[in-house]
C-alpha cells in the first residue's frame, strides 16, 4: 500500500515542477487575496488562508508550509491522522473542514485544532463528549445554509440563535464564527447575496470568524467580510 507521501510510479524528481508551480500558484493567490482585501478597504492580513490539502501528498504540504501556510484543511479523518503524524513538528493548524460522523467525533476531537462546519446540535454534543474524555478543547464554525439548497447542510439562518445558545453552554467547544458555501457557479448577485448575508448573521451574533468562499469565489467572499477563506484548486492546479 503506497504511503501518504508517495505517488504511485513517480519518481522523486518528478515533484520539482509540481512544488515550483504550487509556489507560483500560491504567490497568485496571495495577491488575489490583497487585492480583493484592498477594493473592500481591508487588510489582506486579516483574511486567513486554508489550504485544502485533502486530495494531496506530504510532500505539497510541506512545501506549502516552507512557504509559510499555517492553516490546513482536510475532510477524512483516515487520511489525516497519517498526515497530521507526518507534518507534526512543524505543528500547523488543522481544519476539519468536512461534514463529520458522529462515529468519528473521538478522533476529530483528537486529530484537529478546529472544526469548521459544526452543522447540527447532536455533532456539537458529541464533540463536546469526546473532548470531556480527551481533557481537549476545539474551536469551531457553526455552518449555515444560506442559500437553501436542499443538498447543502448547516443550520437555517433562523436557527442560529438557538443553536448559539445550545453551544455556547458547551465548555470544551469554543464558537469563533459561521461558515457558509455559496451555490457552485452561481451568477455573483447570487453569491453576494449568500455571503452577505452570513456576514450580517455574524455581525448580529458578535462572531468574528466568518468562513466563506473558495477558489472560484474567494475574491467575492472577501469583498462581502470573509476573514477565512478555504483554497484547493487554485493552489494545487
Amino acid at each position: 500500500m503506497p504511503t501518504a507521501n508517495a505517488r504511485p510510479n513517480a519518481e522523486k524528481d518528478d515533484l520539482v515542477p509540481t512544488l515550483e508551480n504550487i509556489a507560483s500558484n500560491l504567490a497568485a493567490v496571495r495577491d488575489r487575496i490583497a487585492d480583493a482585501a484592498a477594493r473592500a478597504g481591508r487588510r489582506p492580513e486579516d483574511v486567513r488562508l486554508v489550504a485544502v490539502t485533502k486530495t494531496v501528498d506530504i510532500e505539497e504540504i510541506r512545501a506549502l508550509i516552507a512557504l509559510g501556510v499555517t492553516d490546513l484543511g482536510e475532510n477524512r479523518v483516515d487520511q489525516a491522522r497519517i498526515k497530521i503524524a507526518e507534518l507534526e513538528k512543524y505543528r500547523p493548524c488543522w481544519h476539519m473542514i468536512g461534514t463529520v460522523q458522529r462515529r468519528k467525533a473521538r478522533d476529530v476531537a483528537a486529530l484537529f485544532d478546529t472544526v469548521d462546519a459544526v452543522d447540527r446540535l447532536e455533532l456539537a454534543d458529541a464533540l463536546q463528549q469526546r473532548c470531556m474524555e480527551q481533557d481537549r478543547r476545539l474551536r469551531v464554525l457553526i455552518e449555515v445554509n444560506v442559500s437553501g439548497e436542499s443538498q447543502k447542510h448547516g443550520f437555517a439562518p433562523d436557527a442560529i440563535e438557538a443553536a448559539l445558545e445550545h453551544i455556547s453552554g458547551l465548555d470544551r467547544l469554543r464558537v469563533e464564527g459561521l461558515m457558509t458555501m455559496a451555490p457552485f457557479g452561481a451568477p455573483e448577485v447570487v453569491l453576494r447575496g449568500v455571503f452577505g448575508g452570513l456576514r450580517a448573521l455574524a455581525d448580529r451574533f458578535a462572531l468574528p470568524e466568518r468562513s466563506m468562499g473558495m477558489s472560484d469565489d474567494f475574491e467575492t467572499a472577501i469583498e462581502e467580510g470573509a476573514t477565512q477563506v478555504r483554497i484547493g484548486t487554485a493552489l494545487f492546479i
